[in-house]
């Protein structure tokens, strides 16, 4: 079973930057999808970015050019960039581990992001 352990998040004011990382614990890390996915209460969990083996990463449109997805399979970490952070991105960030036809086999325990002035 994989486990993940998130870090990172907290309160950030608008206009401000926060890193999220998540570390694995599996041996075939670089052999999966990554993910970042947020949720807000009363609402689905939605996707904010994945990135693949190769290193191909897709976001959502509401997170272009703000956020950015890393991984180091050496490190088996995975980590999100968030830059001009918006009162909108507060929500608790999860990470996933994904195989590449989209099974999930994993979360993260969730890391709270509030950005407020």
């Amino acid at each position: 079973q994989v486990q993940l352990v998130e870090s990172g998040g907290g309160l950030v004011q608008p206009g401000g930057s926060l890193r999220l990382s998540c570390a694995a614990s599996v041996s075939t890390f670089s052999a999966f999808v990554l993910g970042w996915h947020r949720q807000v209460p009363g609402k689905e969990r939605e996707l904010v970015a994945t990135i693949r083996l190769g290193g191909s990463k897709d976001y959502a449109d509401s997170v272009k050019g703000g956020f950015t997805i890393s991984r180091d399979n050496a490190k088996k970490t995975v980590c999100l960039k968030m830059s001009s952070l918006k009162p909108e991105s507060t929500a608790i960030y999860y990470c996933s581990v994904n195989g590449s036809s989209g099974t999930n086999y994993s979360w993260g325990q969730g890391a709270q992001v509030a950005v407020s002035s």
